[in-house]
This record gives C-alpha cells, structure tokens and sequence, in this order.
C-alpha cells in the first residue's frame, strides 16, 4: 500500500483531474490548486485515439466520453478535393479512435474530481516549494502554507512547478507552425477522422458528438500576431481556399460568429529526470507535445494511472517515482519525438503517406500495454 497520504496537485486540467481521482480511489487526501478562478477551457475540441479511449476507460470515464463525444473508426486520408486515396487503420484489438469537445471533457472530469473528496481551490498557485526527507513544505500564491508527502505538477506547457525544481530546463519554442481550431456542424458522412493532404496545409476533421465535429488546420509560417476573434474567419478562409468537398461548405459557413481558436505550437523535449525530490511533473509539465499525433491527453491519463499504480504497489516514494519513470519516459519521448518529426515532414512538404506512416506507426506502438 503507499506510503503517500497527502498530496498537492498542480494544475486542474486532464492531468491533474485525472491524477486526483486515482490518487483519492487510493485513500489519499488530495488538494488540487488551478490558477484560473474560472477553471475554464478553450472551446476547442480534441480528437481521442485508441490508446487514449483506453486510458479513459482504465481512468473510469469512457462510458462519459462516448455518451457525450463520439467514437468511428480509423481515420480517412483523403486529397484536399476530398477524395479518399488512403486509410490509417486502428490498432488491432483496439477501440476506434473519437472527439470530445474540451468543455465537455472538462465536466466530466471536474465533476467526478469533486464528488471524489478532492479538495478543489482556484485562482491560486504557487510560489515556492521547500523540500525536506518525508514532506514538501509549500507556499501558496495567497500566503497561505501547508505540507504535502507528494505534490504533483501538472501545470502545462508553460509549468511554474517545472520552472521551481529545474531552473534550467528548457523552455518552450515556437515550432514553425499554427493550428487553427473550428468547431461546427458535422455533416453525416463525417463518421470517422479525416485527414486531408497535399496541399498548402494540413486539414483534419474529428466528429466530437453526435452533431458536431471539431476542424484543425496547421499552417507553416513565421510566428503569428494575435488576430480579433471576430476576425479569425477572414484567415482561415483565406487558408481553406481551393479545398473541396467537405470544406468547402465548412468555409462557405465561416463568418464573424464561427467558434474559431488560432495558437502557435510550441514545443521541446524534456530530458529526464522529471522529477525532484517528492516533486513530480506530469503531462504537458514533463512531456510537452503537437498535437500531430492527438495523444498528449492521452498521456497525460496515462501518467495518472501509472503513478496510481507505482503508488499501490508500495516502497517509499523514491522507489515508486524510479519505476514510474522506468515505465513512462520511453513512452512519451516517443510521442513528442514523432509529433514533432510530423510536423517537420508537413513543413519539408512531405509525401502524404510518408507522414501517415508515422502516425499509424505510432498509434499501433502506443496500443501495446503502458
């Protein structure tokens, strides 16, 4: 059984919801802290693969996820006419891949964090960690203090935790490309992923419920200025023209309304230890990726289940952090490593299958057991 009997998560997104719910089945009092006093999420959907629907259901979610988001099968790899010219299989034996819109998500999981007996505090971080031998002494945003067996950062791609116990980590870099993000109406051939390739940028479509579906466009080109949401329409028209099928009638539907989201990609490759002391990093905090391969949620879960289980097994806490990284950071070096590959063959204009290669490649690595 752990030895961990308080715990302090940082950051209230899918990492740290998920790791307060699998540290609470444990018996841990669990504090997670969220910066934003909202607990708010862009409106953006996500696309959900094999392995992650996996994680979801080991989590205890997936009946949530596919009641609320969608679930098809395979992905569609078509020319930007909309011919289809190739398929990216799922793995065998594994459920078909799907979309959930990210506040949907976001219910989910903060409605089963709380009746969880987590403790939930918001518009707060952290200033400082002082570590001793058995606890984590912790100063909070606020002034308030309190001590903890473990604390868990899982505070992003921008992680303040990860800037207190590696000072001198990298940070994240703009990676030459934007996505561009639309949720809209999904018409009903629109079953299953689609990617559309061989044009100036890269489209996917991602069926996020039984009406919706989620579009992302990812464009090479020199970092962006911040562009009026009102105005958001005007460039991705500007992007989608000379598409057809399906995008056409996306674009011809975009105006000054359109649930439209516009971000650089940044990313970098952490290198390992992720952890110092009884401070972990978790997610985006220690394996920041693209979303090339629609897996960082995924393994964000992952990691949660990981530590719920490294945590069961018993031994003190530094044994139990050694095998949680034995187990994950293989895992998810390939991950950023093959995301970020994608996207330089997308800007070295790559073949079409050169890039699907990877990414059917990955996912049937990603489906043996974490």
């Amino acid at each position: 059984m752990t030895s961990v009997r308080s715990a302090l998560i940082i950051g209230g997104g899918i990492g740290g919801m998920s790791s307060a719910l699998v540290l609470r089945r444990l018996g841990v009092a669990v504090d997670l802290i969220d910066i934003d006093p909202a607990w708010r999420v862009y409106g953006a959907g996500i696309t959900i693969t094999s392995p992650t629907l996996r994680a979801f259901d080991q989590l205890g979610i997936l009946d949530d996820v596919l009641r609320d988001g969608f679930s098809g099968n395979g992905i569609r790899v078509c020319t930007i006419e909309g011919q289809q010219v190739g398929e990216v299989p799922d793995p065998a034996g594994m459920p078909g891949s799907g979309g959930i819109m990210r506040p949907t998500l976001h219910r989910i999981l903060s409605e089963k964090t709380r009746a969880s007996g987590a403790t939930v505090r918001l518009g707060l971080t952290v200033d400082a960690l002082h570590q001793r031998d058995d606890q984590v002494d912790v100063v909070f945003s606020d002034g308030g203090r309190a001590s903890y067996d473990l604390v868990l950062g899982a505070d992003g791609v921008f992680s303040r935790t990860r800037s207190l116990i590696l000072p001198d980590a990298p940070q994240p870099e703009y990676t030459g490309q934007t996505i561009w993000r639309l949720f809209a109406d999904r018409p009903a051939e629109i079953d299953r992923r689609h990617f559309f390739l061989g044009g100036p940028v890269k489209v996917g479509l991602s069926p996020v419920s039984r009406d919706s579906l989620y579009m992302f466009l990812l464009e090479t080109c020199p970092r962006r200025s911040v562009v009026p949401d009102e105005e958001l329409y005007l460039g991705l028209r500007d992007l989608l023209d000379g598409y057809s099928g399906p995008l056409r009638a996306l674009r011809e539907g975009l105006g000054p309304r359109s649930q439209i989201v516009m971000r650089p990609l940044e990313a970098f490759l952490l290198p390992p230890p992720w952890h110092v002391g009884r401070v972990l990093l978790i997610g985006d905090a220690a394996h920041p990726t693209t979303p090339h391969l629609a897996s960082g949620a995924g393994m964000a879960v992952e990691d949660a289940i990981v530590l719920g289980e490294e945590l069961a097994r018993g031994d003190d806490l530094p044994e139990v952090l050694a095998r949680f990284a034995e187990r994950r950071t293989a895992r998810c070096q390939l991950v950023v490593r093959n995301s970020m590959e994608i996207g330089r063959l997308e800007r070295a204009g790559a073949p079409p299958a050169e890039q699907t290669r990877i990414v059917g490649e990955t996912l049937a690595m990603l489906a043996q057991p974490i």
